[in-house]
């Protein structure tokens, strides 16, 4: 099974920006969805983007139009680029594989986005 390893996360202020990346341990190339995920405290798992191995993009509503998702399926990374961050997108941000949108088969670990007033 795939292992997902997220890094990138870290404290920003509101109105800034942040890149994580997923590094996976072996090809990426032949999975079908790979995706981010976020979970506050106290609420549910929610989508953020994934993209599909035609590389083609699905964006949640709460944060469409400031994220940009990509998948570079030669170095085995998936990008997340935030933008215009604001207060409540401070979550633990997870790197996800799966064979459907709807069928996860790996998480990572997830790694800490806190964003200040």
């Amino acid at each position: 099974q795939v292992q997902l390893t997220e890094s990138g996360g870290g404290l920003v202020q509101s109105g800034g920006s942040l890149r994580l990346t997923c590094t996976a341990s072996t090809s990426i190339a032949s999975i079908s969805v790979m995706g981010w995920y976020r979970q506050a405290p106290g609420k549910e798992r929610e989508l953020v983007a994934r993209v599909a191995r035609s590389g083609s993009p699905d964006v949640g509503y709460s944060v469409k139009g400031r994220v940009t998702i990509s998948r570079d399926n030669a170095k085995n990374t998936v990008t997340l680029q935030l933008d215009s961050l604001k207060v409540e997108d401070t979550a633990v941000y997870y790197c996800s594989a799966g064979r459907s949108y709807y069928e996860i088969d790996a998480w990572g670990q997830g790694t800490q986005v806190t964003v200040s007033s």
